[in-house]
């Protein structure tokens, strides 16, 4: 069967109320003969993206009338090749067996505070535009393949990857601060060797306690250090005031770059950009 990929936009879609219609979708996909293969969610623009293996068009319209009421607005037929290049996987993360609590729908839930670090890339529709879909895919996939070996180098649990950057968690916010370094340095030495095909990325950290369900974060503190990294320039790091005070007696350095007002939060937020050139 072909392999799908439809867009439902959606302004006021929040990552719990996704999580909640794919898991909708799940359990209606063998009525119509669709395999479910995962989605991501792009909140910044209210797009909400899902990946199926499909007979037709009509079969993937169809399921997500009944399970939710949200029929896609474009449906294409797609590469999974490329959409795996672009993504770094099409299938969803299988669910952790582990420890945590489970509430009475199955889900695994859970409440503990750690360190988030969102990343992302700078122009990656004008590059794909500029570069043409092959080479595009293939700068994509250094992106990816950087930043994974120096996710692991520092511990980093990537979360979700978003196909220009990365949402991760860190049970240490020295950490977090150390790979989001690592990463421009890594970049940096990328863009030297390869000018013709730089990469350039901004980082967002920030700490709390987000909630955990199948192993996706939500909550305030997500959406802060999302809002920090779109604040944030290319090849800047910005973190939360709570990062620096973890940070305290470690080996980096914080530049106050005063208060700023972030949207869906009340009050103004002091952030400090973490310096990384030698």
């Amino acid at each position: 069967m072909p392999i799908y990929m439809d867009r439902h936009d959606n302004k006021e879609a929040t990552a719990k109320s996704v999580a909640d219609a794919h898991q909708k979708d799940l359990e209606l996909q063998d009525k119509y003969g669709v395999k479910l293969m995962t989605y991501w969610f792009d909140e910044s623009r209210g797009a909400v993206f899902c990946l199926m293996d499909a007979p037709a068009k009509e079969k993937v319209r169809q399921l997500h009338e009944e399970a939710h009421g949200s029929v896609p607005h474009k449906i294409v037929e797609v590469n999974p090749e490329a959409v795996e290049a672009f993504l770094g996987r099409i299938e969803d993360p299988v669910p952790s067996p582990a420890g945590a609590h489970a509430p009475a729908g199955g889900a695994e839930v859970d409440s503990a505070f750690r360190t988030i670090m969102f990343t992302d890339m700078k122009d990656s529709t004008a590059i794909t535009t500029r570069l043409g879909d092959g080479e595009a895919i293939e700068l994509f996939r250094t992106h990816n393949t950087l930043t994974r070996d120096v996710l692991a180098q520092h511990n980093g649990r990537e979360i979700q990857h978003t196909g220009d950057g990365f949402m991760v968690s860190f049970t240490a916010a020295s950490q977090a601060v150390g790979c989001a370094i690592a990463i421009q340095k890594a970049l940096s030495t990328h863009n030297q060797k390869r000018p013709e095909a730089d990469i350039h990325v901004r980082i967002g950290i920030c700490a709390g306690e987000p909630v955990e369900e199948d192993q996706r974060l939500f909550g305030s503190t997500v959406q802060l250090t999302s809002r920090i990294c779109d604040h944030a320039e290319p090849d800047q790091i910005l973190a939360a005031p709570v990062i620096r005070d973890l940070c305290l007696g470690k080996p980096f350095t914080f530049a106050d770059k005063g208060e700023h007002a972030f949207k869906g939060f009340d009050q103004p937020l002091r952030i400090y950009e973490v310096p990384w050139q030698d």
